[in-house]
């Protein structure tokens, strides 16, 4: 009767690990499809930027994955994604839930 117990916590933890990887799988592609949208045109899409951009608005670079960016919190990134910086203007079509997955991409990409 144990065995038969402990056997299914087992199966029932690899269902919800299942699951959740897959949830995560949704996750990392709806962030990849907001990072497309918005984001790879100007950073290109490993996130190391678009020379081409960088040099039409007189930047050495547009990288979002080096370590400056890395080292920044979710909360400031989030700042930069709704209200923008600098250059980057603001995205204001993106909604919360469309930022927070669109930073979760990138810090997929710098990792």
């Amino acid at each position: 009767m144990r065995k038969i117990a402990i056997v299914a916590m087992l199966g029932f933890g690899l269902g919800v690990a299942g699951i959740s990887s897959s949830a995560a799988l949704a996750a990392d592609a709806a962030g990849k499809a907001v990072y497309e949208k918005s984001c790879v045109g100007c950073h290109g899409a490993d996130g190391k930027g678009n020379p081409g951009m960088a040099k039409m608005f007189g930047e050495k670079e547009l990288n979002i994955v080096d370590k400056e960016t890395k080292s920044k919190s979710d909360e400031q990134l989030l700042k930069v994604i709704a209200e923008g910086a600098g250059k980057m203007p603001a995205q204001k079509t993106l909604s919360k839930d469309d930022q927070k997955q669109a930073l979760g991409y990138l810090r997929s990409l710098a990792k």
